[in-house]
């Protein structure tokens, strides 16, 4: 592993995706029983960014972080009706960006998925400390 990532640049998005998709399979790997997330809160403050939507417990998210890790690794987009809402309203938002520089748009986007992706990374890393927590083991 360490020969293959030799040849990127640490804040490649080839390494950044790679990191996620490991946190994905750590915690996958801890969390023995999924449904102790059940009914447990999470205090994190973006779970309650929707107004339409309820915060939502750990379990959630524990099935929220392998879905995106299997659509970053698939490559395969599938949007409920609730997400195709969401999806065009932000493209109705992000409308004027059309008329900028195509190279511009990719930087803008490119620095979106880093941000994105490393934060999902961490509350991935978070979510299984807490299950440790919950189960009464620490690492």
């Amino acid at each position: 592993m360490q020969h293959a990532e030799a040849k990127f640049n640490r804040n490649s998005l080839y390494l950044t995706l790679r990191r996620y998709s490991s946190a994905v399979t750590d915690m996958e790997q801890t969390i023995l029983l999924p449904s102790l997330l059940r009914d447990v809160p999470s205090d994190e403050v973006w779970d309650c960014d929707a107004a339409e939507e309820s915060c939502r417990d750990l379990y959630d998210h524990y099935l929220m972080f392998k879905a995106v890790r299997n659509t970053v690794e698939s490559g395969l987009i599938s949007m409920d009706d609730h997400k195709a809402k969401k999806h065009m309203t932000l493209s109705k938002t992000l409308e004027p960006l059309l008329d900028t520089d195509p190279e511009d748009i990719f930087c803008f986007h490119l620095r979106g998925l880093f941000s994105v992706m490393s934060d999902l990374t961490k509350k991935t890393q978070s979510l299984t400390d807490k299950y440790m927590g919950i189960i009464g083991v620490s690492r």
